[in-house]
């Protein structure tokens, strides 16, 4: 076992020694922190349909889980990825990571991968009967999206352009899927509401890639953190909370289909200073893995309170 594995294993088990047992180690692969960037925009999604009349508990279901096991699929596939590519080295400074920890062999993490997405495939196939094809087209982007961001021959996670497409397919079009399968119509509203909820899953990235630039950096992985630095990741952090919250008090007041009460989500802006103040100031992997963990739960309470404000207006 790895001096990474080793150290793993003791902080895994109460009395400081020993290996976490199975249901802990894929409990950790999974990412469990990193899943309100899956969960969060159904929820906004769900939310304009209900308004809109257009609810339907199957479809609601089939898009939650669907979201839910295309992100773990992308953690399990980014953890065997990382691995063969020397990204994950025992210096690193984020939680565990089961395939270079030698937790788990190299072909179970990928079974695992394909199982995760095989889930989230029989979802789309419940959406696709009773929405249609448009579905089809919706979540095969996100599962290729999900593989090819560390995997693959040129993997776009390498070359500065995750936090793009975890914009793009984490928000966009996970909250105006997620409105098309309950509502069967493409919305303008659904889009705009979208980018706030994209630019706050790209900012959970966007921690985890400055809390990893010099070991990604040792490895030849040219994230967007690697490419423009420690200081000015910081500052594009804290610019994408802030440009959420101006995305949300613009729609409260320009969209006509929803109203001010969209403004509930600034309740959350004390969380978000409190998390730029901490990624600002901190190097320390154990500080950031908690502003990692923040970011998305800034993320979720964000999104519980839009959908409050659209669902109250």
């Amino acid at each position: 076992m790895s001096t990474h594995a080793q150290h793993v294993a003791g902080s895994g088990d109460p009395s400081g020694g020993g290996r976490p047992s199975p249901l802990r180690i894929w409990f950790l692969a999974a990412r469990p922190k990193t899943l309100p960037v899956g969960l969060a925009p159904v929820l906004v999604g769900t939310a304009l349909a209900i308004e809109q009349d257009q609810f339907r508990l199957g479809g609601f279901l089939a898009a939650l889980l669907g979201a839910l096991f295309i992100q773990v699929g992308a953690n399990l596939s980014n953890d065997y990825s990382d691995a063969r590519r020397g990204a994950d080295s025992d210096d690193r400074l984020g939680p565990l990571r089961v395939t270079a920890g030698d937790l788990v062999p190299p072909r179970q993490v990928l079974l695992a991968t394909w199982v995760s997405f095989g889930l989230a495939v029989l979802c789309g196939i419940y959406l696709i009967a009773t929405v249609g094809w448009v579905i089809l087209a919706i979540g095969a982007a996100s599962i290729v999206a999900g593989v090819l961001y560390t995997g693959g021959p040129r993997p776009y996670g390498y070359e500065g352009l995750g936090e793009l497409f975890v914009f793009l397919f984490f928000g966009l079009v996970a909250v105006t899927g997620t409105h098309y399968a309950l509502a069967e119509e493409f919305d303008a509203t659904a889009l705009g509401l979208a980018v706030p909820v994209g630019l706050l899953a790209a900012a959970v990235l966007v921690v985890n890639n400055v809390r990893d630039i010099d070991t990604d950096r040792r490895a030849g992985k040219r994230t967007l953190a690697v490419r423009l630095g420690r200081e000015r990741t910081r500052a594009l952090y804290a610019g994408m909370l802030a440009a959420s919250y101006v995305a949300i008090i613009l729609l409260a007041f320009l969209d006509d289909s929803l109203t001010p009460l969209l403004l509930l989500a600034l309740l959350s802006a004390p969380l978000a200073v409190r998390l730029a103040r901490t990624v600002r100031g901190h190097v320390d992997g154990p500080t950031l893995n908690a502003a990692l963990a923040g970011t998305g739960q800034l993320e979720l309470l964000v999104c519980v309170l839009l959908s409050a404000g659209i669902l109250l207006g």
